[in-house]
């Protein structure tokens, strides 16, 4: 189980993860966290060592070991500061985890839009945000997170091929100073995100590789060939054709062709 006591001597936020609930089993920490049976304050941080139903995006499955990993979701219900583009809390979390890898471990990370992060073109890590609202206006919404921490073994058919920290430096990672230097840098991504979000976009289009590649657009069984152009301000992908046309994407899936 995860040790709250190293968690704790690391954890700097002021308000992301001060209430903490560590779960042996869930089906999803992102359904447990919105459930109306639950109310929970700005920032509550729920860890599960076993996740029975983990989903993606796009409603894929989301496999992790059990106790070998991160697997958690943080609640947001202060999010006024946030509005009109609330999705781009993914970019602040993607820049979050990318920001940790390379801190405590020196990886090179490459950010795949929109929610994925690769340490050497495989998987590391993966955000689905979801919310819930009341009519038009969004109450309270879930930034779940999973992270390859520990496990060295992958079965199953991946679009992208997964690997972990463990994979990548030899030897164990400590979830609970990886946990605890995610929400630090999460918690700061998020005030940027309110204060100046060009500065979030842009930090994350400094990390993606792919920009200004060649790349395939995957959306159910269309396929879109193009430069990606850029990213624009709210967040969208922007595709330029062969034959120059321009594109905007909310959502897919991006292969560079190279």
């Amino acid at each position: 189980m995860l040790e709250l006591e190293i968690f704790d001597l690391k954890l700097e936020t002021e308000w992301i993860g001060r209430n903490f609930l560590l779960l042996e089993e869930t089906e999803s920490t992102n359904s447990f966290i919105l459930s109306d049976k639950n109310d929970f304050p700005n920032g509550t941080v729920v860890f599960a060592e076993n996740q029975t139903a983990g989903r993606g995006r796009l409603n894929r499955t989301w496999v992790s070991a059990p106790e070998q990993n991160l697997t958690f979701s943080v609640l947001l219900t202060e999010i006024s500061p946030l509005m009109p583009d609330l999705h781009l809390v993914n970019f602040a979390a993607s820049i979050a985890v990318a920001n940790s890898i390379s801190n405590l471990y020196q990886l090179p990370t490459d950010l795949k839009w929109p929610n994925d992060v690769l340490v050497r073109n495989r998987k590391i890590s993966g955000i689905l945000v979801e919310s819930v609202s009341s009519g038009s206006q969004v109450r309270k919404l879930a930034l779940g997170i999973g992270v390859n921490v520990n496990q060295t073994i992958f079965n199953g058919d991946y679009l992208i091929q997964p690997t972990s920290v463990k994979n990548e430096l030899r030897e164990s990672a400590s979830r609970e100073k990886f946990l605890a230097e995610l929400l630090n840098n999460l918690e700061q991504g998020l005030l940027e995100l309110a204060a100046d979000k060009q500065a979030v976009i842009d930090e994350w289009k400094s990390k993606c590789s792919a920009l200004h590649d060649k790349i395939t657009i995957k959306i159910d069984s269309k396929e879109y060939d193009g430069i990606l152009d850029d990213i624009d301000e709210h967040g969208f992908l922007i595709l330029r054709t062969p034959d120059e046309e321009i594109k905007k994407f909310t959502f897919g899936d991006i292969q560079v062709r190279g």
